[in-house]
């Protein structure tokens, strides 16, 4: 629970984080970022392809 300290709010780092570090979070993140990638070389070489 944050605390407040000379009118400031004190959190531990975990509190602060406030977000998931685990659960193959980096999974998602290299197929979505894969996914992008694909989707724009599919656009570009429908339209500058041969």
């Amino acid at each position: 629970m944050p605390q407040v300290e000379n009118n400031h709010i004190t959190e531990t780092p975990t509190e602060a984080r406030a977000g998931a570090t685990g659960h193959n979070v980096r999974y998602v993140l290299f197929a979505g970022t894969a996914g992008v990638i694909v989707l724009f070389a599919i656009v570009y070489l429908s339209f500058f392809g041969s």
